[in-house]
């Protein structure tokens, strides 16, 4: 069923916002419609008659928190000031590795990983957009970097900030995995 609200319309935004908050809290896990729109004040029929679908909603979920994860990394990196990329991968991992973030994080991978099954569902391409989201803030924060070089740096920092974000969500050991951050280097050279 096609949505009869345009998409700016207030009361959209609203139940939104309040999806977005529920699905960080909840997951995306077992997402039901019943309990989502009784956690919002509304009925599922609204949430239909609003997003289309329950797939459209998701996207839409997705959509909201990709905006706000770059939001945070942009204001994190400071792209005006072009730091080195170490500076630029730890104020990445100070920013993400926060408990504040967890919630936002764990979104993040979790529809990451669907986004990548045999069954992506309303997941598909969320990973490989919020790769290229990172990539290129990252890349456009190295401006006198050749691009292949820049690239190369962003990739490595992005696969090391998301594998120790990943053992930092499965053990809730902020201490270890942040001394594991200190002991090392993200780029060759720092």
């Amino acid at each position: 069923m096609p949505s009869q609200q345009p998409p700016g319309s207030p009361r959209r935004a609203e139940l939104l916002d309040a999806c977005y908050g529920y699905v960080l809290a909840h997951g995306l896990t077992g997402l039901s419609l019943r309990p989502l729109a009784a956690a919002t004040g509304t009925s599922p029929r609204v949430l239909l008659y609003l997003f289309g679908s329950k797939e459209n909603l998701v996207r839409e979920v997705l959509a909201r928190a990709r905006r706000e994860q770059i939001s945070l990394l942009q204001d994190a990196l400071d792209l005006d000031t072009a730091p080195p990329v170490g500076e630029l991968a730890g104020r990445l991992w100070t920013l993400l590795s926060a408990p504040e973030q967890r919630a936002l994080v764990r979104l993040t991978y979790e529809a990451f990983l669907r986004s990548v099954s045999r069954d992506p569902g309303p997941w598909q391409g969320h990973a490989a957009e919020t790769a290229r989201d990172w990539l290129d803030l990252l890349v456009r924060a190295q401006p006198e970097t050749p691009r292949a070089l820049a690239e190369a740096r962003a990739t490595r920092v992005l696969a090391l900030i998301r594998g120790l974000l990943l053992d930092l969500l499965a053990s809730d050991d902020p201490e270890r995995v942040t001394a594991a951050v200190q002991a090392g280097h993200w780029a060759p050279g720092d």
